[in-house]
């Protein structure tokens, strides 16, 4: 393997991907929407290629772009918080996805057969697992009926991607937990209350907690990659999610601050509608075909994860 094509390559975990690929010895090009202003936040032996993938007109473009790589990676995606979900923000956060996805797999289509990606590997989500916490959920579990705006996203965003498959792309989709890492917003935000002294559960906090630290995430997309035998769906979490009043708990204890506000699901609901499922969902989730295939997690521990990103060393 030698060259990897990368969509959303500006963002946290695109960079992360990049500078692994770049540390042995491979070749990463990174398509941005404006290069030129892209050009200071990828590494400077990646090469900026244009593209706009609300515009048909790309997809000639990007053909060329994708031609005999051996991998195509799909990062694009606005964060889904913290601003509410209004019309306009649910057609942005779905179309960030979707169409990016759609044009990717336009664009594949272009190609002759040998000129194709051998793999591509797309992000998605957790989001249909919502609330399907009896048991630990897996890869196999059927999240065809979970209801919820993300839920129907990630269906979305997996349907186009696996249109490749038909072009004789191997194809996978990363449904990754909540990311831990440095530099995130979303962490960031996570941590904002606990910081403020205003830590506590949020409604009954036994809602079930997924999560990732970037540095196994990482390495969960280098696997995708290049791994032959992985298609389909990836779940990219720890083998050990928590409930959330263990989170509140380790967030306190990481950043020396109390935990002790709970704050009413009812609250929170009225607060932010939809949105709140954010906070309040339930997601249990195993990466059942990482196991399988052996993987090594850096990350398994909570607290620890947590010390690496919020910690006093994290800072320095």
């Amino acid at each position: 393997m030698t060259r990897v094509v990368i969509a959303g390559g500006s963002g946290l975990i695109g960079r992360a991907l990049t500078s692994s690929l770049l540390a042995d010895g491979l070749d990463v090009d990174v398509l941005s929407r404006d290069p030129r202003r892209r050009a200071g936040s990828v590494a400077d032996s990646t090469r900026l290629v244009g593209w706009v993938p609300s515009d048909p007109a790309t997809v000639a473009r990007l053909a060329a772009a994708l031609e005999g790589a051996d991998a195509v990676v799909n990062l694009c995606g606005m964060p889904v918080g913290p601003l509410p979900w209004t019309a306009g923000r649910r057609r942005a956060i779905f179309d960030s996805r979707v169409i990016s996805t759609v044009r990717l797999v336009e664009a594949m289509a272009r190609l002759g057969p040998s000129a194709r990606p051998g793999a591509f590997v797309c992000a998605s989500g957790i989001d249909g697992y919502t609330d399907l916490d009896a048991t630990h959920a897996t890869e196999t579990t059927d999240i065809g009926a979970t209801t919820g705006f993300l839920a129907d996203v990630g269906r979305a965003w997996e349907s186009s991607a696996d249109r490749a498959t038909a072009l004789g792309v191997r194809t996978v989709m990363v449904r990754t937990s909540f990311v831990l890492a440095r530099g995130s917003g979303l962490m960031q935000l996570l941590a904002l209350p606990v910081r403020l002294g205003l830590g506590g559960r949020y409604g009954s906090g036994d809602q079930w907690f997924s999560w990732i630290h970037l540095d196994d995430l990482v390495a969960t997309y280098r696997l995708a990659i290049a791994d032959a035998g992985i298609a389909g769906p990836l779940i990219a979490a720890t083998p050990h999610p928590v409930r959330q009043r263990e989170l509140a708990a380790a967030l306190a204890h990481v950043l020396h601050r109390p935990n002790w506000l709970p704050l009413p699901a009812s609250v929170l609901r009225l607060m932010l509608r939809e949105e709140s499922t954010l906070l309040l969902g339930s997601r249990r989730v195993v990466p059942a075909r990482l196991l399988e295939a052996g993987f090594s997690f850096r990350f398994i521990n909570l607290e620890m994860a947590l010390q690496e990103v919020l910690g006093p060393s994290a800072a320095a």
